[in-house]
């Protein structure tokens, strides 16, 4: 929604920041995806739309929650903690917790730029080996000047070779692709 992503820019700003002074991106990020996926849930979205949600009470909760599964190995120490917990009762209080999957979003954008490194998904047809995957990390980073983290996803329907979505850029060079390329050169 335009709106959730515009009401979460000055949140994850705000996160991206506490972030930065700390120099613990990683953490932060574990944290708001984990409190995105439950938000992303069909019974708490439910709950959290119903009139007069106790919004407050479910924000710690969810607090608990992350705490219990992040457990040690998120954030350095306990301030920070404390912080990833008032984080979420501020959104509560601002009935602003269905917003947490465009934080996370938008964090992760702002996270991206700040450690110069860019995202891609790499969709194949079949398997792609580690060497393939370096081998491409290596030809982008060459060409973007810019550290590059793949991740791969499996699509049969591509028939063969590959698409790479890069932000908001496709390099599509799928043989599904070329044989609808191909038919629509034929048709006309």
């Amino acid at each position: 929604m335009a709106d959730n992503a515009f009401a979460a820019r000055p949140y994850a700003q705000a996160v991206f920041e506490i972030a930065r002074a700390t120099g613990d991106y990683r953490s932060w990020s574990e944290f708001l995806q984990l409190a995105a996926s439950l938000v992303m849930d069909a019974d708490l979205a439910k709950i959290l739309q119903a009139p007069g949600a106790d919004v407050e009470r479910i924000a710690v909760a969810m607090a608990d929650i992350c705490r219990e599964q992040l457990g040690s190995q998120a954030f350095a120490g306990d301030g920070a903690r404390a912080t990833a917990s008032n984080f979420l009762r501020l959104l509560g209080e601002n009935r602003r917790l269905a917003v947490l999957p465009d934080i996370a979003g938008r964090y992760e954008v702002l996270r991206a730029e700040a450690e110069n490194t860019l995202d891609v998904v790499l969709t194949s047809a079949s398997t792609v080996d580690e060497g393939q995957k370096a081998r491409i990390a290596a030809s982008l980073r060459q060409r973007l000047g810019r550290e590059i983290r793949i991740s791969v996803k499996l699509d049969p329907a591509l028939i063969g070779g590959a698409r790479l979505q890069i932000g908001d850029r496709v390099i599509d060079g799928s043989v599904r692709t070329g044989l609808d390329k191909l038919a629509t050169a034929l048709s006309v």
